[in-house]
C-alpha cells in the first residue's frame, strides 16, 4: 500500500495545474492518466497553436446551472494570471480576434511549461496508469490501478468530459461522481456543428462561408462567421449557439445584421438581376440559391415592395431548425457535468465529502468558443491545488 497526500486523476488542463499548485505547495503529490500521451487535448487545440485563454473572460461566458458558480475561481486564478505564467517560461503569444490569446510556441510549448510546473512541485507520475476501482476508506481515498493501491487524504477527479473520444475521453469522472451520490446535470455535446434534415440541406453550397452573421437561440445571440457544410452549419457563431441549443428549438439567423435592404436597393441598377445586387453583400453563390428557392431569379425592377419586403424579412430572420449535432467526435467540449450546487466554489471541494474533489470539464461549467475553456481548467485546477 502506497500513501500520498493528494491523488490527481487526468494530466489534462486541470489536472496539470492542480498537479503543479499542490505540489509546489508542498503536498505529495501523484498525478494519474489512463493515456501514455500527455494533454492530448491541449496538443490538438486550435489546430495544435493552442488559443489557451480569452482577454475577455468574465463570470457571463460560461453556461452552468448556478451561473454564479464560476465567479470564485475565476477572481482568484484570471487569465492575466496564465499569461504571467507564460511569461516567466518565456513563452510569447499574440491576440487574435475577439480577446483570443494563442501560443507562438504552439501547443505543445504550453504542454513543456505545465510539465515544468508540475516537475517543480517533485510530483509522482503515472502516465499509461489505468484506474480500476475508487473506494472512500476511513475518511481517506483508496485508488486501485492494475499495478499498484494508493491511499490519500484527498483525491481530485480531472479526467474531462465525452467529447473527442478518439483521443481518450471516457465516462470515468461522471462514473466516479455517481458512485459517490453527486448529482450530474445533463450531459450533451457543446461547441459543436449542427447536421439538418436532408430537404433542409443546400450541398451545393458547402464551403460558403457567411461573415459577420448574428445567430440567436434561446434569447441567446451569438455575431461571428458561419459555414455551410454538406451536413449543416458550422462556424464560430454556430459552435457558439450549440451550447444553448436543444433538440426541436430553431435558430434564427441575420445574414445582414448591418443593412438596411431598402435603403440599399433604392441605390442599386434596379435593371440588374437582384442576385448580381445581393452580391454585393453576400456570397454570390449563397444568394443564387438562395433567390431560386423563392421562384426565378429577376430584374429588380421587376420585383414588388411587398416581395422585396419578404425578402428582407427573411435575410434578417433565417429560421432553421437543426435535427442534431455532429457529437461528442466532433465537439470541443461536453455541456452538463457535475451539478455544481454539491461543490464550494471557492475550493471545488465536494461539499458533504472532505477531500474530494472535481474539476474542469467534468463540472457543470461550459465556457464559450475561445479559450474560455482552458481558462476554466487553468483557474479550477489552480483553486483545488490551493485548497487541498
Amino acid at each position: 500500500m502506497n500513501k500520498t497526500d493528494v491523488i490527481v486523476i487526468g494530466a489534462g488542463a486541470a489536472g496539470l495545474m492542480c498537479a503543479a499548485t499542490a505540489g509546489q505547495r508542498g503536498r505529495q503529490v501523484v498525478l494519474m492518466d489512463h493515456s501514455e500521451k500527455l494533454a492530448e487535448k491541449i496538443r490538438i487545440s486550435g489546430g495544435g497553436r493552442c488559443n489557451f485563454t480569452n482577454l475577455n473572460v468574465r463570470p457571463e461566458c460560461y453556461l452552468s446551472n448556478n451561473s454564479h458558480f464560476v465567479k470564485s475561481a475565476l477572481k482568484q486564478f484570471t487569465q492575466f494570471d496564465f499569461m504571467a505564467l507564460l511569461d516567466k517560461h518565456g513563452l510569447t503569444y499574440h491576440e487574435k480576434t475577439l480577446g483570443q490569446l494563442f501560443c507562438d510556441q504552439n501547443s505543445q510549448g504550453i504542454i513543456e511549461m505545465l510539465k515544468a510546473e508540475v516537475n517543480l512541485g517533485d510530483v509522482i507520475w503515472r502516465m499509461g496508469t489505468e484506474v480500476i476501482a475508487v473506494a472512500r476508506v476511513a475518511g481517506q481515498f483508496q485508488v486501485t490501478t492494475a499495478t499498484e493501491v494508493w491511499l490519500s487524504d484527498a483525491l481530485v477527479i480531472a479526467t474531462g468530459g465525452l467529447s473527442i473520444p478518439q483521443i481518450g475521453a471516457t465516462a470515468f469522472g461522471y462514473e466516479v461522481a455517481k458512485q459517490f451520490g453527486l448529482n450530474l446535470q445533463p450531459l450533451a455535446a457543446a461547441l459543436v456543428p449542427l447536421t439538418f434534415q436532408a430537404e433542409d440541406l443546400w450541398a451545393e453550397l458547402a464551403g460558403v462561408a457567411l461573415e459577420n452573421v448574428v445567430v440567436s437561440c434561446e434569447n441567446t445571440s451569438f455575431r461571428e462567421s458561419i459555414l455551410l457544410t454538406h451536413k449543416g452549419l458550422s462556424g464560430p457563431a454556430i459552435l457558439q449557439i450549440s451550447s444553448f441549443w436543444q433538440a426541436g428549438k430553431t435558430l434564427e439567423i441575420d445574414l445582414i445584421p448591418d443593412l438596411d435592404l431598402a435603403d440599399f436597393l433604392r441605390t442599386a441598377n434596379r435593371d440588374a438581376l437582384l442576385s448580381t445586387v445581393l452580391a454585393d453583400v453576400l456570397p454570390k453563390r449563397f444568394v443564387g440559391v438562395w433567390l431560386a428557392k423563392y421562384g426565378e431569379i429577376r430584374p429588380l425592377k421587376q420585383y414588388s415592395s411587398k416581395e422585396l419586403q419578404r425578402l428582407e424579412s427573411e435575410l434578417h430572420q433565417w429560421h432553421i431548425k437543426p435535427s442534431g449535432s455532429l457529437g461528442y467526435k466532433k465537439a470541443e467540449v461536453t455541456r452538463g457535468g457535475v451539478d455544481t450546487d454539491q461543490l464550494l466554489s471557492k475550493s471545488m471541494m465536494v461539499r458533504e465529502i472532505p477531500g474530494l474533489y472535481f474539476i474542469g470539464e467534468v463540472v457543470d461549467v461550459t465556457g464559450w468558443l475561445g479559450g474560455y475553456n482552458f481558462q476554466w481548467a487553468w483557474s479550477s485546477g489552480y483553486v483545488a491545488g490551493m485548497n487541498i
